[in-house]
């Protein structure tokens, strides 16, 4: 059972804060640019210290797809939450993994 939206936590005691979190961002078919873009947007509003140089684009092997790859330091649960929620209303995104 989901308590709370279904980006956040559901198991909050299994995780250890701080914390260095990698994250692959998956954009959608032809989204290279505007992911990237987005992804900007979001971890630079969220995470003012965060260097936005350090995301590596990566094309899927055959080249359909991109992620954007990271590596966050986490300090709380609620960003976690944040982070996600706004991934999940991200235009470009199609998964984070």
């Amino acid at each position: 059972m989901l308590k709370g939206k279904k980006t956040d936590i559901q198991n909050p005691e299994l995780w250890e804060f701080p914390m260095n979190y990698p994250l692959s961002i998956i954009g959608h078919e032809g989204e290279h640019e505007t992911l990237l873009n987005e992804v900007k947007l979001i971890l630079g509003s969220q995470f003012p210290d965060f260097d936005l140089a350090s995301i590596e684009v990566k094309p899927s092997k055959t080249g359909r797809f991109h992620s954007a790859r990271v590596n966050l330091y986490l300090t709380a649960a609620e960003q976690v939450n944040t982070l996600y929620a706004s991934l999940e209303d991200a235009k470009t995104v199609r998964m984070v993994v």
